[in-house]
């Protein structure tokens, strides 16, 4: 024994066996890391209702008690598009009213009603009811005009009331709006309008009870959004003149001013998709990344690019969801010839999962889901499916393909490849793969192909969520950070996705370099976390469970001198809802807690049936 440890003592080669042993340990825990690890995914903030406990949108709205009144005129030039805009904000924001035509009906009695909306442009068909509007105001009620007003003999009986002193024959350019503090989350700061146009009365308002809370510029700008006590009620008005589906959060906010408190839901989430990711990495060179690390696409994203992510996911909190493509061959006759790089999609995709993000379906190879009854006009080089059989063979091959390298994984989100599904591939999906519960496409409407997955945010009875992405990219333009205000004080959500290979296309930002494209996105994301804290950050699925939550609860709210009482039919285990305190100031709540977001603005996140607020 005492020769053996002289001769241990003795070894000249210790130091190299010590150098080879960490190296071993080094090379297992990578192996572990690459082939060995064992996730469990199961724990989520949120998950899926069950399937007993689904309420669609419709089921939700027809419970509302109707305290609106919503006056339209279907004659009116682009009255169709406009008054289906406003349903879908009602809906969502779980506004019970009654809508009238004065195209085909005549003006009905409303004494009994807290709100009337005049979703009029022309008041003529209001005719002297007018007068008797703005009477019903005076002695409390609450009118909501949200568009830009002809001006004729009705609107000036309306004018004066509303605080304008003076209003021009032209119309104003509206190509910026200045969203004052304390108004909308996000705001104290301007926002251009792309494409902006003659759209507002050019107007200067009386300083005596008006409050503006939007105009074209911080200073002396037209007045866009504001609100005229008129004795005992309230005037609301929006002079803003476009209606599109960006705009709606700048509609919803402004409804929320009329009565004394405003009880709405939201989502409350932010989902960051990673489309083509993990998949395979392309070969060779970009010009761009070449440029400016003189290096490869693999090295550039292996070294750069993911640890950049990563880095952001960690500042800020975020949870990716990935969606995995097997391959980007062209094959659509259920021919597999994939032979994917495994080792860099397990890298990629444990190191996602280990920082609490997901993994969901984009395809086996990069060809949507469309058989040869989807033209693509030539935008796109896509081909069609030869069959059924086809795409089930070719969707089983990345279904197995996962499984094996993500077992006990959850994958239950799909996201189309460039946002293309035809509704034989909506089918599909929903009958052959049932642990798909997410169907992501895009928000705003793509008027090139009518196959494209254009949604709301829904949901279905079957347990299928439409959960459309609303802004892309690293380069934020001024239309996404509209459309991103707008639906933080809609939905209270932000829906984001970008591309490993955005870097290497111009159309996306990649003549910037990859620097200022990631500098552009963190100034972003600051503006996002330092507007809205409270927002959570959730994954896809975690995402789609809150839109169950949002579309099926509906508020009713009984507000007394010194309290109000919030019922929340369709309650299962949280509810989250914005409370605006127009005329109260909160002071203690029971069954929820309040957050204060901006202004008189709060977050409500409530965890009983019943909740009550006292005020000061």
């Amino acid at each position: 024994m005492e020769k053996m440890k002289l001769a241990i003592r003795n070894f000249r080669y210790k130091g190299v066996i010590v150098i080879v042993l960490v190296f071993m340990l080094i090379s297992l825990i990578l192996l572990v890391e690459l082939y060995g690890i064992q996730f469990n995914y199961t724990t989520k903030k949120l998950d899926f209702l069950p399937e007993e406990r689904i309420v669609t949108k419709s089921e939700a709205c027809s419970s509302l008690k109707k305290d609106t009144l919503v006056l339209w005129n279907s004659d009116e030039p682009g009255a169709g598009d406009i008054f289906s805009q406003f349903t879908v904000i009602f809906d969502d924001m779980k506004v019970g009213r009654d809508c009238v035509d004065l195209a085909t009906e005549k003006l009905p009695d409303f004494e009994d009603y807290t709100v009337i909306v005049l979703l009029l442009s022309d008041l003529t068909p209001v005719g002297e009811g007018i007068i008797s509007i703005c009477d019903w105001v005076y002695g409390g009620g609450n009118l909501y005009l949200p568009l830009t007003l002809e001006t004729n003999p009705y609107s000036s009986v309306v004018d004066a009331k509303l605080g304008i002193v003076d209003c021009g024959e032209s119309y104003y350019p509206v190509d910026n709006i200045y969203v004052f503090p304390d108004f909308m989350v996000g705001g104290g700061e301007s926002f251009g309008i792309p494409d902006g146009f003659d759209s507002a009365r050019t107007l200067q308002l009386s300083q005596d009870g008006v409050t503006v809370y939007a105009a074209t510029s911080e200073v002396d700008g037209v007045p866009l959004i504001w609100k005229k006590v008129y004795g005992d009620g309230v005037f609301v008005a929006a002079n803003i003149g476009v209606y599109d589906k960006a705009f709606r959060g700048f509609y919803a906010a402004s409804y929320s001013l009329l009565t004394d408190v405003c009880v709405y839901p939201v989502i409350n989430g932010s989902a960051f998709y990673l489309d083509d990711f993990p998949s395979q990495i392309p070969d060779g060179n970009s010009e761009y990344i070449e440029r400016d690390y003189s290096t490869t696409i693999r090295d550039f994203y292996i070294n750069i690019w993911w640890p950049d992510m990563m880095n952001l996911a960690d500042k800020y909190g975020m949870k990716y969801t990935g969606l995995a493509i097997e391959c980007y061959d062209n094959a659509v006759d259920g021919t597999i010839n994939a032979t994917p790089d495994t080792g860099t999609f397990l890298n990629f995709g444990n190191m996602l999962l280990r920082k609490g993000g997901e993994i969901g379906y984009h395809g086996y190879n990069h060809q949507p889901l469309c058989f040869d009854n989807c033209d693509y006009k030539g935008i796109y080089e896509y081909k069609t499916w030869e069959s059924y059989a086809a795409m089930k063979t070719a969707f089983d091959e990345l279904e197995s393909f996962c499984d094996e390298l993500f077992p006990d994984v959850e994958m239950a989100v799909y996201v189309p490849p460039s946002n293309l599904l035809s509704k034989e591939g909506r089918e599909f999906l929903i009958k052959e793969y049932p642990q798909i519960k997410t169907l992501s496409g895009i928000y705003f409407p793509d008027a090139q192909l009518d196959f494209a997955l254009v949604q709301e945010f829904d949901a279905a009875k079957n347990g299928v969520v439409d959960q459309p992405r609303i802004i892309s990219g690293c380069d934020i333009n001024d239309f996404m950070k509209i459309a991103a205000i707008s639906e933080l004080n809609l939905h209270f959500v932000n829906d984001h996705f970008t591309h490993p290979d955005d870097a290497l296309d111009p159309e996306r930002g990649a003549e910037l370099g990859w620097e200022t494209m990631k500098a552009k996105f963190n100034e972003f994301l600051s503006w996002l976390y330092g507007s809205a804290p409270s927002l959570r950050n959730l994954t896809g699925s975690e995402l789609s469970a809150a839109v169950q939550r949002f579309v099926a609860v509906a508020p009713e709210c009984e507000t007394y001198d010194d309290k109000m009482i919030i019922t929340l039919d369709n309650f299962y285990d949280e509810a989250q809802l914005f409370v605006r305190f127009n005329t109260k100031i909160p002071d203690t709540v029971s069954g929820g807690t309040l957050t204060h977001l901006t202004g008189d603005l709060y977050l409500l996140v409530a965890d009983k049936q019943t909740v009550t607020v006292s005020f000061k």
